[in-house]
């Protein structure tokens, strides 16, 4: 029987306006009243968000951090600045932060520890390319994310975060991995940490992120090791969001 409470997250990636913000914000608000659902937006957005959303049953929080506290690292954002606006929850190692912008399995794992050690809920984003899925490496890839973690902050940490499998192959590009193959890897993940601690593993909430949209929600949410999502797009679409929402509530 299910004891984990399914979390949907919206990723605006740099996306967004005051003024579109306030239109979507808005819409959302009484929408998903009772919905355990967060939007994680722009850094610039970020006191918007807390300004409208404070008092509601939506969390917002950041798509990125330092692993640094504080110092000469200029451009960078720390975990403490994103407490400052009220954030409950950041994404971290988002495939096209490892992609574009080379963040190291390593890396990622040090932005996950100072994202628990300042209070906030990490978004652990873990999964593989086309290239990796055709060769049959996917649940290596997985696996070799998850140990950096692992490694530095140990498996109890995941009692405190989040896990979202995103097939690279199926971010932005309409292609979907089937419920069947995103079970699979869902399985895997979960199998891994109750490998490790059978009781945390059964509590973890693993979401899937990759074009999720309104029409293929529910079938992926009906899965039993999908316990939400990381929705892109579709979550700078009210009807469409709201619409994944529910499916993940049922």
């Amino acid at each position: 029987m299910r004891m984990r409470k399914k979390l949907v997250a919206g990723n605006w990636k740099m996306h967004g306006s005051l003024a579109e913000n306030a239109v979507l914000l808005a819409a959302l608000k009484p929408a998903l009243v009772g919905v355990n659902a967060v939007v994680c937006v722009p850094f610039p957005y970020l006191a918007q968000a807390q300004t409208i959303l404070n008092g509601s049953s939506i969390a917002w929080g950041a798509q990125n951090l330092s692993e640094h506290n504080k110092g000469a690292f200029t451009g960078e954002v720390s975990a403490s600045m994103l407490l400052d606006f009220g954030c409950s929850y950041v994404i971290v190692g988002h495939s096209e932060r490892r992609s574009l912008y080379g963040e190291s399995d390593g890396l990622v794992a040090a932005k996950y520890v100072a994202a628990q050690a300042a209070g906030l809920t990490p978004i652990l984003c873990v999964g593989e390319s086309l290239d990796e899925r055709e060769s049959g490496v996917t649940e290596a890839v997985v696996a070799r994310q998850l140990d950096a973690v692992i490694k530095l902050a140990g498996v109890d940490s995941f009692a405190g975060a989040i896990v979202a499998y995103e097939p690279v192959w199926a971010i932005g590009t309409g292609k979907t991995a089937s419920p069947e193959q995103a079970q699979a890897v869902h399985a895997f993940i979960r199998g891994k940490i109750a490998a490790l601690d059978p009781d945390l593993a059964g509590q973890l909430i693993i979401q899937y992120g990759g074009s999720v949209k309104a029409a293929n929600a529910a079938e992926l949410m009906a899965q039993p090791d999908i316990d939400g999502g990381l929705i892109g797009g579709a979550s700078l679409v009210a009807d469409e969001f709201v619409a994944i929402c529910q499916a993940a509530a049922k």
